[in-house]
C-alpha cells in the first residue's frame, strides 16, 4: 500500500526556535505513523533588518531522521512562483501549513495556491491570527493567505474564534499545544542546578524565551520586588534572548534592587540545554500581558512543572488553577502573593503532582488524529 504523502511548510533547521523544533517533531510523528512525511522551509526567512535576534541558525546539528527542504525565500516572488511549480509535482495529499505571523502570508499564500491547484488538501495550524504586535498590512495579508487553505486548527480557543470570524465556511478545530518532548530526560534538580553553574541551596523561579513586551518581563520584576525573594531565598533566572532594547530591563533590575536575586543567561539557550532549566527550576513563571498560547507551558508539562500565568489568551486554559499552579491577573500583588504562598506552603510537590497528571492530554498523536480528520 503506497503511503500517504504529507508536507508540513515553516521553520526546520538550520532554522532555530520552538517553531521549527514543533515542526520536526511533527513531521517525525507522521513517519511514526505511517506517512511519508517531510518539511519545506525557509532558505530565507527574514531579511537581517528584520530580524531581532543575533542569529536565525541553530547550533544544534543536522537532524538525520526527517527530510528538510531549505527553499521558501519570503520576500522573492519569483522564488514562490518556481517553489510552487516544484512542490505541486509532488503530488502530496496532504500540506501543512504551521502559519504564526502575517509577514509570511504572501509566501505562504502563493505557494498553497500552487499546491491546492496539484489536488492536495491545505490544513493551517495557526499559533497567530491577530498578532501581537498589530502592522498595517495585517489583515490583507492574513487573508490573502487564510483563503488558500481549506481548513484550520488552532490551538487556542482565542485563535479558533478569530479563524472561525474571519472563515466561516471553514472547518477549524481546536488541540492545545502538545507537550514538547524532544529537549532531554529530567534531570534530578540538584544535578540540573550544577551544570549550569547555579547554587544547590537556593531556589529557582524561571522566565524562559525570548524577551518582548508582550511576554510581561517588566511586570515579573516588580511582582519579584514585591515579593522579597532573598527573604525566600529565591532567585530567578531569566533565560532567553533580548528580542528588543534590553536596556530599561536592566535599569529596572537596577532601580529595584535586585541585582543579587537575577540570573542572566539572556542568550539563546540550545536544544540541549533547555531541560537543564527546567529541571532545575521550583515553577515556571509567565507573566504575559497578551498571549493566545505559549510553548513554555508544554515545555513545564514535559517537566512536571508547576506554572503561574496570567489569565491572558489562551493561557490559562491550559494551567487548572491550584491543581498545577496559579491563574494571576496582570497585577503585581496578586502574582506576589501566588509565589509568597507557593514557597511559605511549600506547594511543589502537589503542584507537580498534578501537571503529571494533566500532560497526558497533550499528545502528538491527539494532534495528528485532528489533523487528519479536518
Amino acid at each position: 500500500m503506497t503511503k500517504k504523502k504529507v508536507l508540513i511548510v515553516g521553520p526546520a533547521w538550520p532554522l532555530r526556535g520552538g517553531l521549527a523544533t514543533y515542526n520536526e517533531r511533527l513531521c517525525r510523528e507522521f513517519n511514526n505513523n505511517g506517512f511519508d512525511c517531510e518539511i519545506l522551509s525557509f532558505s530565507l526567512q527574514y531579511p537581517k533588518i528584520l530580524f531581532p535576534g543575533k542569529t536565525q541558525f541553530s547550533s544544534d546539528p543536522q537532524p538525520n531522521d526527517i527530510l528538510i527542504h531549505s527553499r521558501i525565500n519570503s520576500i522573492n516572488p519569483l522564488n514562490w512562483w518556481l517553489v510552487g511549480n516544484a512542490f505541486s509535482k509532488k503530488k502530496y495529499d496532504l500540506v501543512v501549513f504551521r502559519y504564526w505571523m502575517s509577514f509570511m502570508a504572501p509566501a505562504f499564500g502563493f505557494i498553497a495556491r500552487k499546491l491546492t491547484g496539484s489536488g492536495a488538501r491545505v490544513i493551517a495550524i495557526t499559533d497567530n491570527i491577530v498578532p501581537h504586535e498589530k502592522r498595517f498590512f495585517d489583515k490583507p495579508f492574513t487573508n490573502y493567505f487564510l483563503n488558500s487553505c481549506d481548513g484550520f486548527l488552532a490551538m487556542s480557543k482565542e485563535v479558533q474564534q478569530q479563524a472561525k470570524a474571519l472563515q466561516p465556511n471553514k472547518k477549524v478545530a481546536y488541540v492545545p499545544h502538545p507537550m514538547y518532548d524532544m529537549f532531554g530526560p529530567k534531570v534530578e534538580k540538584h544535578l540540573a542546578k550544577k551544570e549550569l553553574g547555579l547554587k544547590e541551596d537556593t531556589h529557582y523561579l524561571l522566565f524562559f524565551g525570548f524577551i518582548r513586551k508582550y511576554k510581561g518581563l517588566q511586570l515579573l520584576l516588580n511582582s519579584l520586588h514585591r515579593f522579597n525573594p532573598k527573604k525566600h531565598k529565591v532567585k530567578l533566572i531569566i533565560a532567553g534572548e533580548f528580542y528588543e532594547d534590553a536596556k530599561p530591563y536592566l535599569d529596572q533590575i537596577k532601580e529595584l534592587q535586585l541585582e543579587d536575586c537575577i540570573e542572566l543567561r539572556t542568550d539563546f539557550i540550545p536544544n540541549n540545554e533547555v531541560g537543564k532549566y527546567f529541571s532545575a527550576a521550583d515553577i515556571v513563571v509567565q507573566t504575559y500581558t497578551s498571549a493566545t498560547q505559549s510553548g513554555v507551558t508544554q515545555i513545564a508539562y514535559f517537566y512536571d512543572k508547576p506554572m503561574l500565568v496570567t489569565n491572558v489568551g489562551g493561557l490559562a486554559e491550559l494551567v487548572p488553577a491550584k491543581k498545577v499552579g496559579y491563574v494571576c491577573e496582570q497585577n503585581e500583588a496578586e502574582i506576589a502573593a501566588a509565589l509568597v504562598d507557593f514557597y511559605e506552603h511549600n506547594r511543589e510537590e502537589d503542584f507537580a503532582k498534578g501537571v503529571a497528571d494533566e500532560k497526558q492530554k497533550f499528545t502528538w498523536d491527539y494532534l495528528l488524529k485532528a489533523l487528519l480528520e479536518i
